[in-house]
């Protein structure tokens, strides 16, 4: 397989695995819906942040990575599918795509929900850091962070209210333990 193969190959692995998610863990009854339109201007922001990315790493040649870049690319590309797996499958019941507060919903702090509140979205940005590094391009991995970063930024935002909201001084004092997306820094 050339490089051109394997990139296509892993976003369309990607690609399918967040499908698979939107239809899995899609809204349900007995919720309340809390998403203020930020689903849908993450999905927006992140397609139009891969194009663009992807876009600028055909035309711009003087922005251009070393060959290895790619391979860190992809890996980290991978990485992010598996953070995020993780962090689905540990909130499993409470999961949804949409903001919502489910009837019984409960906190989780196990896992890595110990030091990361949003693990899920840590590894949608390892993806497309992932996707950055792949297209081999500075301006491009620039292009494609700061977009999809401002618009997990506003839906986490939109979720924390929603967490505030539900579960008070408890919501409040696990933020205080914890970061959004990088232990330690972040």
């Amino acid at each position: 397989m050339n490089h051109n193969q394997i990139f296509i190959a892993v976003v369309v692995i990607w690609v399918a695995s967040e499908i698979g998610v939107a239809i899995a863990k899609r809204s349900r009854g007995g919720a309340s819906r809390k998403d203020r339109g930020s689903l849908t201007l993450l999905w927006i922001a992140i397609t139009i942040a891969a194009f663009a990315g992807g876009t600028i790493a055909s035309s711009v040649r003087i922005a251009r990575m070393p060959r290895e870049a790619f391979w860190i690319g992809i890996a980290l590309i991978i990485l992010g599918i598996i953070v995020r797996a993780i962090a689905i499958v540990t909130l499993w019941r409470y999961f949804t795509v949409a903001v919502e507060i489910a009837t019984g919903h409960e906190l989780i702090e196990r896992g890595m929900y110990r030091v990361i509140r949003h693990p899920s979205y840590t590894g949608l940005l390892l993806s497309f850091l992932g996707l950055g590094f792949a297209f081999r391009n500075w301006i491009s991995l620039a292009v494609v962070m700061t977009v999809t970063f401002l618009a997990l930024s506003y839906r986490v935002r939109v979720e924390e209210a929603a967490l505030i909201e539900h579960f008070g001084d408890r919501y409040r004092e696990y933020m205080k333990r914890t970061k959004r997306f990088i232990p330690g820094l972040l």
